[in-house]
């Protein structure tokens, strides 16, 4: 069971995953990436895998020890609980990637890469969009004229 569960946390994520990269013009794809509830049944299944681990769970959160967290990981529902929650966090991560690019009018063919990359890799993913982020309002900015000063 742990292991289904394990795997369903990404297959819950993977259509809000799929509409932002391949469908990112789509009024459906705005309306669900807009909204943190798409996270809710990740949170539910990361829910049933932390429960029969709460109490180790806590140790490894409350007073962070590597060999606490080591501990945690070698127990299947502490794994799975913890994949969960990454899994949640990336989904959220990526869906405000994807409507800041769509404020910015990032182009998709740039944001899709950027977007697999942050579900493989977050941590990569993230910095990589922050600079395109940064240069993208740098460009917007060079291009608006400048307002007229009245004398």
């Amino acid at each position: 069971m742990t292991g289904f569960l394990f795997e369903l946390t990404f297959f819950l994520a993977a259509p809000v995953w799929l509409l932002m990269i391949l469908a990112p013009a789509w009024r459906i794809t705005e309306r669900v990436a807009g909204s943190p509830l798409t996270v809710l049944p990740i949170l539910a299944v990361w829910a049933v895998l932390a429960a029969p681990v709460a109490p180790e769970l806590w140790t490894a959160v409350s007073s962070p020890d590597i060999d606490t967290f080591r501990d945690l990981m070698d127990n299947a529902n502490g794994a799975g609980a913890i994949w969960a929650q990454i899994i949640a966090w990336d989904l959220l991560l990526g869906q405000w990637m994807y409507r800041e690019a769509r404020r910015l009018s990032v182009p998709p063919l740039l944001m899709a890469p950027l977007l697999v990359l942050t579900i493989l890799l977050s941590p990569l993913g993230l910095p990589l969009f922050l600079v395109v982020r940064a240069l993208w309002t740098t460009r917007a900015r060079q291009r608006r004229p400048e307002p007229a000063v009245l004398r």
